[in-house]
């Protein structure tokens, strides 16, 4: 049990290493390696979370080189509902999409399923380390594997996965700038010495400079708002099972890293005290959740729509983290936990959709709520959570950021959220009006003999619904989530 920290690391990274080896010898091994691998990581993940609430944060030093010299793992209130969310989605991504993986790749599969299994222990990784350039190392991990996933979508995932990697580059790059400066100040890489030496030099231009560069590294990454140009065509064009588990992890485990930064490297005081940017980011923010709301709007495929909705969702989270109070950051934080359940749920659905239609323009839809009641009724209560409908968690976060909004006098960023909603709610109604009813296009299925039920395979139905039951379960949570983990972790 005191070694659930190396478990959650260790055992997909020896799994992907598995899984790959196993596509040489024995092709049939290689889904249940991947599993297998991403189980141990999601029960890691869970016992990690119970010795948290029993005892409190902890640390564990790799390999028993204790800081600054070895590498270690922070465990805390703010980063273990984090590792649960993020294993417990990457696991039923996996399980949800075999069959997709297995039709698209064909002989390429076991390595796909590597691909998928390393990307989600870089980014376990990146939300455990206590150390800032572990952190990059991992975030290149995640990113790597990440632009090979979306390379092997259609036609144009190629150049996608090339638009990408370039901006991935360059926001990685800024990331270990700003760390080479902070190392330069301080002669430590361990973000607690970090946040012990840093403040006798907070009037320096270098720690102001390191940020920023930290930054705006992260927020590209992140895909926030103007900085988002690499991530529609990666998620359109990527397959259905990279979209499914890229969409709902990536950007929001560069969240929480923002948020890590924000709070256990340069502190609040410096934030919001020395620097006073909140100002510029919430704006910057109010635009991003307007903008990628309107471009949401102008869609008439499925999955571009999903795609804007999450930049619009990104736009929520970082104008939460820095409204300046602990009900903003609170909604921030319970947001990217949210997040990552309805994009799954979202991504899931869509898929399922793909799968039987083949296509997903909106003029393509007809008729769905009877071909595919099941799936079709998962989608409707994601849907609900996006917009913002109770109990589903999506409402609970959202209630919090307007708190922090109104305490911080910031109506911008509450009108931004306001009308969010609002599109939220023309989207997915457009979307279910043109499910609900049949046309020619129905008639055409009807003349090939494509009548009554036609669902998903089981295996992904039943992903998607558990996928709605982790929205409804955290959403009657949410009042203990934030007591038990999210406060104690501002304090």
């Amino acid at each position: 049990m005191s070694n659930y920290p190396a478990f959650l690391i260790i055992a997909p990274l020896f799994a992907a290493c598995l899984t790959a080896t196993a596509g040489w010898i024995r092709r049939s091994l290689s889904f249940p390696l991947a599993v297998s691998g991403l189980t141990v990581s999601f029960l890691s993940s869970l016992g990690i979370a119970a010795r948290v609430l029993a005892s409190g944060k902890f640390q564990y030093s790799m390999g028993g080189w204790a800081p600054p010299l070895g590498i270690v793992l922070e465990l805390d209130y703010l980063n273990t509902p984090f590792l649960v969310v993020v294993s417990g989605a990457a696991l039923v991504s996996l399980i949800a999409t075999r069959q997709f993986v297995e039709k698209e790749q064909e002989a390429k599969a076991p390595a796909f399923y590597a691909l998928m299994v390393l990307a989600v222990t870089g980014m376990l990784g990146m939300v455990a380390t206590g150390d800032a350039f572990n952190l990059y190392v991992l975030l290149e991990i995640s990113s790597i594997t990440g632009y090979a996933l979306v390379a092997s979508g259609d036609r144009l995932a190629p150049l996608a996965s090339l638009r990408y990697l370039l901006l991935g580059t360059i926001g990685a790059s800024f990331y270990l700038l700003g760390v080479g400066l902070l190392y330069m100040l301080t002669g430590t890489l361990n973000m607690a010495d970090l946040s012990r030496l840093l403040p006798p030099l907070y009037g320096s231009n270098a720690v102001l400079a390191a940020f920023l560069l930290i930054l705006c590294g992260i927020w590209l990454k992140a895909a926030l708002f103007p900085l988002h140009a690499w991530l529609p065509g990666a998620y359109s064009h990527s397959s259905h099972a990279s979209a499914c588990l890229l969409a709902p992890l990536m950007t929001k485990v560069m969240i929480y890293v923002m948020l890590r930064v924000m709070l256990s490297v340069f502190t609040p005081a410096y934030i919001f005290d020395h620097l006073s940017l909140e100002g510029f980011v919430v704006t910057l923010a109010s635009v991003a959740v307007a903008a990628g709301s309107v471009m949401a709007l102008a869609q008439r495929n499925l999955r571009r729509m999903a795609v804007y909705i999450v930049i619009a969702e990104v736009g929520y989270m970082v104008g939460g983290a820095w409204l300046g109070n602990q009900t903003g950051i609170t909604g921030a934080v319970l947001h990217a936990l949210n997040d990552v359940l309805m994009t799954l749920c979202l991504f899931l659905a869509i898929a399922a959709v793909a799968g039987r239609t083949e296509t997903l323009d909106f003029k393509d839809l007809n008729g769905l709520f009877g071909k595919m009641p099941f799936t079709m009724g998962a989608l409707v209560l994601g849907a609900m959570s996006i917009i913002g409908v109770p109990p589903a968690c999506g409402f609970f976060s959202k209630w919090f950021l307007l708190q922090g909004a109104i305490e911080a006098g910031r109506f911008d960023f509450m009108a931004a959220l306001l009308f969010s909603s609002l599109i939220n709610v023309v989207l997915f109604f457009r979307v279910f009006e043109y499910a609900l009813y049949s046309d020619g296009h129905m008639h055409k299925q009807e003349e090939h003999g494509q009548t009554g039920i036609q669902e998903a395979p089981l295996s992904l139905v039943i992903s998607l619904w558990v996928a709605v039951a982790g929205i409804l379960a955290v959403g009657f949570c949410s009042g203990p989530i934030v007591r038990m983990f999210i406060q104690p972790a501002l304090l």
